[in-house]
């Protein structure tokens, strides 16, 4: 898999993309992901890529001709699945849109920031918008990093335990069950018991139930 992502700020990028699972994808060259420095596209001395809006609106925003000449330059190359713009006003990113994606070969991300891009950036250039919920950040670059993380994990060999990924909340529209690890009983707040059992079948029919249980109680709107 082949991911870009262009943004205006790079530096934001790189801690989130090499670290944990994945550094380790990326090692293992299951996932090529380059940062893509918008600036690298403008024209102007001052590297800028951001002008007032029109209209006297409040705020700047980037600019069509920078964000044009890079996917341009990118498409180039190679053919792409999908060229995403992170937006607070687009469809919500879920585990179901991560287990899509991650079947693709190649995708571009691209970063808003300010007060977003050129509207005919999104009517022209874009093929899809999402969104990490109902907020407004600076930028794009953070959700960008969530959504990557979210579908590189879940390329075969980015976990060490395939069947880790498969048993994530929202999976199959449940949250998680609950987790233990050792000590079995520390202050007196024991491990149930039937973790303990090593009854594989009884065991997954109570992680079942737990699940149900908390989807329930914590996010009905799932059922």
């Amino acid at each position: 898999m082949r991911i870009d992502i262009i943004t205006a700020v790079p530096d934001l990028l790189e801690s989130p993309l090499n670290q944990s699972i994945v550094k380790r994808a990326r090692d293992k060259k299951l996932v090529e992901i380059e940062v893509i420095n918008l600036r690298d596209y403008t024209t102007n001395k001052r590297r800028r890529v951001d002008d007032y809006a029109f209209g006297f609106s409040a705020g700047m925003v980037l600019q069509i001709e920078p964000i044009d000449r890079a996917i341009s330059a990118l498409k180039a190359q190679r053919t792409y699945d999908e060229i995403i713009y992170t937006s607070p006003d687009g469809d919500i990113f879920t585990q179901k849109t991560a287990n899509v994606l991650s079947l693709t070969e190649n995708l571009i991300f691209l970063c808003g920031h300010y007060k977003g891009v050129d509207h005919r950036v999104r009517e022209h250039l874009i093929t899809r918008e999402l969104s990490i919920g109902n907020f407004v950040l600076t930028g794009g670059e953070l959700p960008a990093a969530m959504m990557v993380d979210a579908v590189v994990r879940l390329l075969p060999g980015a976990i060490g335990d395939e069947q880790s990924a498969l048993s994530d909340s929202f999976q199959d529209n449940l949250l998680a069950p609950p987790v233990y690890t050792r000590p079995a009983n520390y202050k007196g707040w024991a491990v149930p018991e039937i973790l303990l059992s090593g009854h594989q079948a009884k065991i997954d029919e109570w992680n079942y139930e737990q699940a149900l249980e908390r989807t329930q109680i914590l996010r009905p709107d799932l059922l």
